[in-house]
């Protein structure tokens, strides 16, 4: 067994030995020996005195450790980076001898060399007493110091037990295999204990590493802009970096939310995910994805690009749209002199003739209907449309109504901009941005949703943007980084390269649905590997509302790193996950014996004895997670390898690259944006890219 908590005996036997070999070098008379046979003898004190040194430093390390721990700082520009590998911090593997060593600093006789002495204690107290008396105050602020030359510097301010860490005081660095990423990842940990600065860590990799990187933020870090923006710009991949973030539009990228897909049917599935479908409010969701679902249908025919401008326009009143419509489906059939057709019959057409459903609408409309039906033109997309118009407006407003709020938050103030981007104003420099070219062009984009603002609207986007990313996902799938129809000018060996798409997910609860899943168990087979990070599990059981698809979440996360936590629950994911060991237990046996026969000349017997015991015990318990000091974490790496880590903090101190306030970025950034002019043209290739594989020919035929 190891007796590291005792006092260093081992520097007696030191002290002595070095002593001894100092006289047989200086006086050999004094131990009446020749000078040859002293030196030897000198020689072999200072070896073995030099052997138990080395014990004794090993103990007093150990102990020292045991109350502070040496800080672990690293500059932006010397993180370890490896393109095989990815660096976690520092740590060592986590054993059966780590947990014996865990439950020896719980022995009470033990605590003098867990606790800090009643020296520091003292330190404490006076440093706050002393803070407000003129001249002791002094005293209290050289006390408060945390210098080298201070003996009672306060501990730093990561809280928890610092021997969860200090059991093992030979570091090493902890690398994590890149083929692992493509399993997913999880990071749990309360507020305020590192899990941004473990993104910072692990995005400075990627960025590096030359990955497509994509970062959400619900709540917008200011501090993992600026590092994301600074790693950009010393990697050479700042013309690459996109910055969408709803809290700054002036200084945001724009993109389009619902103006890619892959299937048509994708527009609406991303605006009536965002509606609830509980009770009666299902039937509506099946109501508006339809009438969505139309008139996306109807716009992408028209060659033109969905956004949420034109979906709220629609939704409110569908008549302009389907008099554009039917204008199209005329031209297609030849039909000459429409409009004067259109205009001969609305003006014989009276109002009072009319059935309720049709009153109060426009003339032109029903002319355009009643032409086209005569003329029995058909069209999958126009039977939509004219279905709908033939609704009674209040009752097509009832059904709507769920809908509509939602296109309010979404195209109100000055996000509209934003998220539904006119393609055709060239006065507007900020860029427009598209998944699939941020992927051929490895770009770096950060979203920041600025949920703390608008909890509604930054869900929305964002589960947009999952789903568009799980479309792009499919796209890669089957064609490769550029799909057919589009730009031709890359090789062969590039189009059927797949990319390494680093996505990280801040704050993932306020992301996750049912967008997300099919990102992490479907399309790690296209490139994607998703860092997550949150809280509490439980947080995110409340956002899926079901415990069983929180768990179907949780199997496609094949790596995990835990902070502290304050849930037990959440504890439990990762200490459920570990092997019982086998700890031993000193115990300590002393008995006393009375004799009873007068003849033996014995009165009594006594003895002392050391019994080890074994015992099972869990290699870690959901206390320990409680209970991890800021920064370190358990991680479960490669199949079930834990490892404890600590984290390092980031060095800002004399970084070139990074800005010195969100100003001078956002300045730079500005000077970096580009016209609008080549996005323009990127509307013009969507068109061409989309026509053939989304919208249905139209058919139609025209009786004499």
């Amino acid at each position: 067994m190891e007796a590291l908590l005792r006092p260093p005996v081992e520097l007696w036997s030191t002290a002595t030995a070095f002593a001894a070999g100092t006289l047989a070098w200086l006086a050999p008379w004094a131990l009446m020996m020749p000078p040859g046979i002293a030196a030897a003898t000198g020689m072999t004190f200072f070896g073995f005195g030099v052997w138990r040194g080395r014990q004794a430093w090993r103990v007093l390390r150990y102990q020292h450790h045991m109350k502070r721990l040496p800080e672990f700082r690293v500059r932006a520009a010397q993180i370890p980076f490896s393109r095989h590998k990815l660096f976690l911090g520092k740590g060592f593997r986590w054993t059966q001898r780590h947990t014996q060593r865990l439950r020896d600093t719980l022995k009470p006789e033990v605590q003098r060399y867990v606790q800090s002495g009643r020296l520091y204690q003292w330190a404490r107290q006076k440093e706050v007493a002393w803070e407000s008396i003129p001249v002791l105050s002094v005293l209290a602020k050289g006390l408060r110091s945390r210098s080298r030359w201070n003996p009672l510097a306060p501990l730093p301010a990561v809280g928890g037990k610092p021997a969860l860490h200090a059991v093992e005081p030979l570091e090493q660095s902890v690398w994590m295999d890149l083929g692992e990423r493509v399993g997913h990842t999880l990071v749990l940990g309360t507020t305020r204990v590192g899990k941004t600065r473990l993104a910072e860590l692990l995005i400075t990799q990627d960025i590096r590493r030359g990955d497509v990187v994509i970062v959400f933020d619900p709540k917008g870090d200011a501090d993992l802009l600026r590092r994301i923006y600074a790693e950009a710009k010393r990697a050479g991949r700042l013309d690459d970096f996109y910055l969408f973030h709803l809290g700054f539009p002036e200084l945001s990228a724009r993109y389009n939310a619902i103006g890619n897909f892959s299937r048509i049917t994708e527009v609406a599935t991303r605006i009536a995910n965002q509606l609830p479908n509980e009770g009666n409010s299902a039937a509506f969701k099946e109501f508006a994805w339809r009438f969505v679902n139309i008139i996306a249908r109807a716009l992408v025919a028209l060659k033109r690009r969905p956004d949420y401008q034109q979906i709220r326009r629609y939704i409110n009143d569908i008549e302009p749209l389907f008099v554009e419509y039917a204008g199209h489906c005329a031209e297609v059939a030849g039909i000459d002199a429409w409009a004067s057709l259109v205009e001969e019959r609305a003006a014989d057409i009276k109002e009072r003739n009319l059935p309720n459903a049709l009153r109060g609408r426009s003339m032109e409309a029903i002319a355009c209907m009643r032409l086209l039906q005569e003329r029995a033109i058909y069209d999958p997309v126009l039977d939509g449309l004219i279905s709908a118009f033939k609704y009674d407006k209040t009752y097509f407003d009832k059904i709507v109504s769920s809908v509509g709020p939602l296109m309010e938050k979404l195209t109100t103030g000055t996000i509209a901009a934003l998220i539904s981007p006119d393609y055709q104003d060239e006065q507007d420099a900020r860029p427009i941005f598209e998944w699939m070219e941020v992927v051929r062009r490895k770009g770096i984009v950060y979203v920041g949703l600025d949920a703390l603002t608008d909890t509604t609207v930054a869900s929305a986007v964002g589960n947009s943007m999952f789903a568009d990313l799980v479309s792009v996902a499919g796209t890669i799938y089957k064609h490769g980084v550029v799909a057919p129809g589009s730009d031709t000018s890359l090789p062969e060996s590039a189009r059927q390269t797949l990319p390494t798409i680093s996505l990280h997910a801040d704050e993932f609860n306020e992301l996750i649905g049912d967008e997300f899943v099919p990102l992490l168990n479907k399309a790690g087979g296209a490139g994607f590997q998703v860092t997550a990070y949150t809280q509490t599990w439980s947080d995110v059981e409340a956002r899926i509302g079901s415990r069983a698809k929180a768990g179907q979440v949780a199997g496609n996360f094949n790596t995990m790193l835990m902070l502290r936590v304050k849930e037990l629950d959440t504890a439990e994911m990762l200490t459920e996950q570990l092997p019982r060991v086998e700890v031993f237990t000193l115990m300590s046996v002393s008995g006393v014996d009375d004799s009873s026969d007068p003849g033996s000349g014995v009165d009594f017997k006594s003895r002392n004895e050391d019994r080890i015991s074994v015992s099972e015990v869990p290699m870690l318990t959901a206390a320990d997670m409680v209970t991890l000091p800021k920064g370190q974490a358990f991680a479960l790496l490669e199949g079930g390898q834990l490892w404890k880590i600590r984290i390092p903090l980031p060095d800002d101190r004399a970084d070139a690259a990074m800005p010195g306030n969100f100003e001078e970025m956002a300045e730079a950034m500005r000077r970096s944006y580009i016209t609008n002019d080549h996005w323009y043209r990127v509307t013009e290739h969507w068109w061409h890219g989309v026509s053939e594989a989304t919208v249905e020919p139209a058919e139609s035929s025209v009786s004499d």
